[in-house]
């Protein structure tokens, strides 16, 4: 008996094996413009949070990150990583800020100027 039961698992063991030997490996696709647009996402996430702190009541910046992906329409791990810089922007004020001063509206500004020049940027090189 122990050798039937030794047998089965060493033939799931080949099976497991040889199953993940034979699947793809899951790579991401990347395009040209990825960076600026990962930089994009995260400067979104930093006005999300910044325009927030500062008054504002609104999911504006949260929807222009669910619209950039709808546009790109990304494969599971790019968007996975679109996702995670939004966040990061958001993590990182939200790490510094917890109530607005004038050093947040100061980077409010600079990050809607920065957001401005990238999206300008990628819609004027890879835009149709």
């Amino acid at each position: 008996m122990t050798t039937g039961k030794a047998k089965i698992l060493g033939m799931a063991a080949a099976f497991a094996l040889a199953m993940t030997a034979s699947a793809p490996a899951q790579v991401s696709a990347t395009v040209p413009y990825d960076a600026k647009l990962m930089r994009l996402a995260e400067v979104l996430g930093s006005i999300h949070y910044l325009r927030n702190l500062c008054g504002e009541t609104s999911n504006q910046w949260r929807e222009q990150m669910e619209g950039m992906l709808v546009a790109e329409n990304p494969e599971p791990l790019r968007r996975a990583r679109m996702i995670a810089s939004f966040n990061r922007g958001y993590r990182t004020f939200d790490s510094v800020y917890v109530t607005c001063t004038e050093q947040a509206l100061a980077a409010v500004d600079r990050y809607m100027e920065e957001g401005r020049t990238l999206a300008r940027e990628i819609t004027n090189r890879y835009g149709e």
